[in-house]
């Protein structure tokens, strides 16, 4: 009885890795691109794989990658799948739906971008939910003052004591996560993560601290920061 009581809901992690990742000027889907020696993909779904918190992985990979994908997610120690993504976050994250097993209560949502998530990060946003709350975030503290710009001038400050950079993996009751995506496209709405779209829907998402060390691969420069990081040529 007590170690029913203590069972955790089964959990997914859909890991976000569509993008064309024009931003970076590579000449091949961002996921892909090597860090260390390793796709950017297999790091941020190995991190998935082994928080302990996860049963099932969901990857979101651009037509015609899916096999590619595949090969990241190869000889991970729970079962993984490989969808083709949308051209939004949005159509991604609905296509994962698609494949869940019913069984699954609780869904992680990860960008492939973010390769250096810790594990315990996974289990520490599922853990976050609790009875109050639809879902969880990792934020970090804004330590910069914070101008508002127009035209290239300065024209306020913007207070920072309740702002906050949110990363990923977000996390999020299944139920109100499908709901909040289905009326962000109702509504036309472009949600730039997936917390936005339960914020505008009326869910409750809690912020908990997030990791330093969790950076977005965005720029060519970001990525030569995370391949030294993990020992490659650039080091």
């Amino acid at each position: 009885m007590l170690a029913r009581m203590n069972a955790r809901p089964p959990a997914a992690a859909i890991v976000l890795a569509a993008g064309a990742g024009r931003r970076v000027g590579a000449d091949e889907p961002k996921a892909f691109l090597s860090i260390g020696g390793r796709p950017m993909l297999a790091v941020a779904a190995a991190a998935a794989a082994a928080s302990g918190a996860v049963d099932e992985l969901i990857v979101t990979a651009p037509e015609g990658f899916e096999d590619r994908a595949r090969s990241c997610v190869d000889g991970l120690a729970i079962p993984c799948t490989v969808v083709p993504g949308g051209r939004s976050r949005q159509a991604s994250v609905r296509a994962a739906f698609h494949v869940l097993s019913e069984r699954v209560e609780l869904v992680a949502v990860h960008d492939a971008a973010r390769p250096f998530a810790p594990p315990d990060l996974f289990a520490s946003v599922l853990e976050a939910i609790g009875d109050d709350a639809d879902g969880a975030i990792p934020v970090l503290v804004v330590a910069d003052t914070v101008k508002r710009i127009d035209g290239g001038l300065v024209v306020a400050t913007v207070p920072r004591g309740d702002l906050a950079l949110a990363q990923t993996p977000q996390a999020f009751r299944r139920g109100p996560l499908r709901d909040a995506h289905d009326r962000a496209v109702a509504a036309g709405l472009e949600v730039t993560d997936d917390a936005q779209a339960l914020e505008e829907a009326g869910f409750r998402v809690r912020a908990i601290p997030g990791d330093p060390m969790n950076v977005k691969i965005t720029t060519m420069l970001d990525l030569a920061r995370a391949d030294a990081r993990m020992g490659g040529a650039h080091a």
